[in-house]
């Protein structure tokens, strides 16, 4: 397996990072295709692979963007996956943004569900649906009689409730609560389950890679402070204790850069071994995000507490990594689960 990127893919980051350096939005983001990169040429874009994936999010990872493209990305690969082209490809321009709403309260990662639709009318509670507030389409899992499907909600139409909270990671975070509210199935007769479980392993790998990205702009933070910060007239980084605890967290990262190039290639992969993949990767970043996010707030000291201190939201940022798309324990756990076969 090549794990080298295609000169296609450095053109691309190149143009990405420049873009965000200059401080791109979600128009200018579009504009460049960033979205198209997330699809196939069969879907309408450009990309699709899961080196097309980790590219792009390393990159907005490293710049500490918070436009919702994730989400965007997730719940565009759903809406191609159930055939609503037309759908997707306002998706890929940017003239739509929706967002995928699966999660439901009280259930730790497992992805239960117990919203249900009768009637066309969908009714029960999602929860932590990020980017909600703003979206234009809503796809939402629910029981549809035993199976479950998808379907596509408008977020304005009546019986639809958001209440939206600041997220730790940025952005928002909504509780969405359904009562009787329109929906349309948009999944293929089925359990619509498989879908999610893949199009969940791709945005988990975005997500690491996104936290990557993150730990590499928090390292180059913390080795400039290092530099420039004196203590006993000299700099705070000529001291052996802290270049010693620099380096493990370095090394750290190293392992975790290489679990995500690893997840990127088995993406496609047959089921059972990419999601060892995706749980042995999560596993990996999850920790390494929270020691680099400590480590970094330690290294910097009381200036690191501070909210107008640009660490502050990246060290956020890398705390929540932990906390979507499964935790550590969680996947630790699934991963010798799959192991034991």
């Amino acid at each position: 397996m090549d794990f080298s990127l295609t000169e296609e893919r450095r053109m691309l980051a190149d143009s990405l990072r420049g873009t965000l350096k200059r401080g791109a939005g979600w128009a200018q983001l579009t504009e460049l295709g960033v979205l198209g990169a997330l699809f196939t040429e069969a879907e309408g874009g450009f990309g699709g692979s899961g080196f097309d994936i980790a590219v792009v999010f390393e990159e907005l990872g490293r710049a500490g963007a918070v436009d919702p493209v994730l989400e965007a990305g997730l719940a565009g690969g759903l809406l191609a996956d159930c055939g609503e082209s037309a759908l997707v490809e306002q998706v890929i321009d940017g003239s739509l943004r929706p967002v995928f709403a699966h999660d439901e309260p009280g259930h730790r990662y497992d992805g239960a569900v117990h919203a249900r639709v009768e009637g066309g009318r969908l009714s029960g509670t999602k929860t932590v649906v990020i980017g909600a507030e703003g979206a234009g389409l809503l796809v939402v899992s629910a029981l549809d009689g035993e199976e479950t499907a998808l379907f596509a909600v408008e977020p304005g139409a009546e019986g639809v409730s958001l209440r939206p909270v600041p997220a730790l990671s940025g952005g928002d975070a909504s509780e969405i609560s359904f009562e009787r509210a329109p929906a349309r199935r948009i999944s293929p007769s089925g359990s619509a389950q498989p879908l999610i479980d893949a199009r969940i392993a791709a945005a988990t790998l975005a997500l690491c890679a996104d936290a990557v990205g993150v730990m590499e702009t928090v390292r180059d933070m913390t080795l400039d402070y290092l530099r420039s910060r004196k203590q006993f007239g000299r700099p705070i980084g000529s001291f052996q204790a802290l270049q010693h605890r620099m380096a493990d967290v370095v090394i750290e990262m190293e392992q975790a850069r290489s679990a995500v190039i690893n997840l990127a290639g088995h993406l496609g992969a047959a089921r059972a071994l990419r999601d060892l993949h995706v749980s042995a990767t999560k596993n990996v970043v999850g920790r390494t995000a929270h020691l680099v996010a400590e480590e970094a707030i330690q290294m910097h000291g009381g200036i690191a507490m501070t909210e107008a201190y640009a660490l502050a939201p990246l060290a956020r940022r890398l705390i929540a990594v932990d906390h979507r798309f499964g935790d550590e324990d969680w996947h630790m756990e699934r991963f010798i689960a799959l192991q034991a076969g």
